[in-house]
């Protein structure tokens, strides 16, 4: 965990959701694969021809941007598949459950969290596939409302989902802490905009958040 900073009030955390709220490779792998098989069949191409240039392009993304990264959602765009393409490939194809199960060390740290601080998640997937996602792992309860790519139609790191669970909290930027397994999109932005930030490698970070606000 790397704390890059906390506001002098906190009130609310926003929770990126993959591979943040859980750990498990192999569903981190397939979300991304099942979407670049779909690309592939759409195109008419192989597998790994897709796959060869997902990764191509992101890699000439980052030298082209000072190593910074870019969303699945924004390469595929870049090869001409809408946002709302992606919006439904990835209602149709994901299925947490298959992966995932029920958390319960998260679900203590939540409960925590959650009586002294409001919670929100921001995802790069559309809402279906966050909930069932929060649903496997036994945390929808506390996430009352998800900003996902179905909703502002902008793929993170994009100033919108940020601005609008910030309207959805009530609360300004500077009383908020930005929470996510990747700098480039889940943090850079939000301090920008004046909020905390605290950059984990997986969940098992995310259990210690409330010991850090101590």
């Amino acid at each position: 965990m790397k704390i890059y900073k906390l506001p002098e009030d906190p009130e609310a955390f926003i929770f990126d959701i993959d591979s943040t709220l859980y750990t498990n490779n192999a569903y981190a792998f397939e979300q991304v694969d099942c979407q670049v098989r779909e690309f592939a069949r759409e195109r008419g191409i192989s597998a790994e021809e897709a796959r060869r240039m997902v990764s191509d392009y992101r890699r000439k993304f980052g030298l082209e941007n000072n190593g910074k990264k870019i969303s699945l959602g924004n390469t595929l765009l870049a090869f001409g598949v809408p946002i709302e393409k992606s919006v439904e490939w990835r209602k149709k194809l994901l299925e947490p459950a298959d992966f995932l199960t029920y958390d319960e060390k998260l679900v203590e740290e939540l409960k925590i969290l959650s009586e002294k601080y409001k919670m929100i998640c921001v995802t790069n997937n559309p809402v279906l596939p966050a909930r069932k996602t929060l649903e496997a792992i036994g945390v929808s309860s506390f996430f009352p409302e998800i900003v996902g790519l179905d909703t502002c139609y902008k793929s993170k790191p994009a100033l919108e989902p940020f601005q609008t669970a910030c309207r959805l909290l009530n609360l300004p930027a500077e009383n908020c802490i930005a929470v996510g397994d990747r700098y480039d999109m889940d943090i850079s932005l939000p301090l920008e905009m004046g909020m905390g930030g605290i950059l984990v490698s997986g969940v098992e970070d995310v259990y210690q958040i409330h010991k850090s606000m101590l």
